[in-house]
């Protein structure tokens, strides 16, 4: 999957706090949605254990499949920097429009664009809100997925098709 046009709207990254119920809320995810492995928490070995177990459900739900970080898992493609960045897709993180710049320089397929609005990922962070967030997304000629504090009813406040989350995504069934 490599077509920039077709990248999926609705995306569940990882996260040690959301291991627990990781399972059902992929099971829950609609078919062609996106899954972020991140799971920095794990040693190498377990890491690895805990992507294959996860990708082969993401996958058995016709769900893209993206690693964070370097290596050669067999996912669908990658998220971070550019030097982690490995075959399939390039999935980078932006704060600004900096470095909305220099993830579109390096090629990035897609930029998870945060935070948009409080999150626990980031407490006290400063946030784009919905109008700083739509006035970046909108320059970019790549996806932009919004990121950040994110849930079903805070991407309908913000009307955009693209988002994802960790917390916002965790137990509930997305429709």
């Amino acid at each position: 999957m490599t077509n920039r046009q077709t990248l999926p709207l609705l995306w569940l990254l990882s996260d040690d706090r959301n291991d627990a119920g990781l399972e059902s809320a992929l099971r829950n995810l609609p078919q062609g949605s996106g899954f972020v492995f991140r799971h920095y928490h794990l040693s190498e070995a377990a890491r690895r254990e805990r992507f294959e177990a996860l990708a082969a459900i993401a996958r058995a739900c016709n769900q893209v499949v993206i690693l964070s970080g370097a290596g050669d898992w067999g996912a669908d493609g990658h998220y971070g920097p550019p030097e982690c960045w490995g075959a399939g897709l390039k999935l980078a993180t932006g704060h600004n429009g900096d470095e909305i710049d220099t993830a579109l320089a390096a090629g990035a397929d897609g930029i998870f664009l945060s935070p948009v609005f409080p999150t626990r990922s980031h407490p006290g962070a400063p946030m784009l809100g919905v109008m700083g967030f739509r006035v970046l997304a909108q320059q970019s000629p790549v996806p932009v997925i919004a990121l950040g504090g994110m849930n079903r009813a805070r991407a309908d406040e913000l009307d955009w098709p693209r988002w994802g989350a960790i917390d916002g995504l965790a137990s509930t069934k997305v429709a």
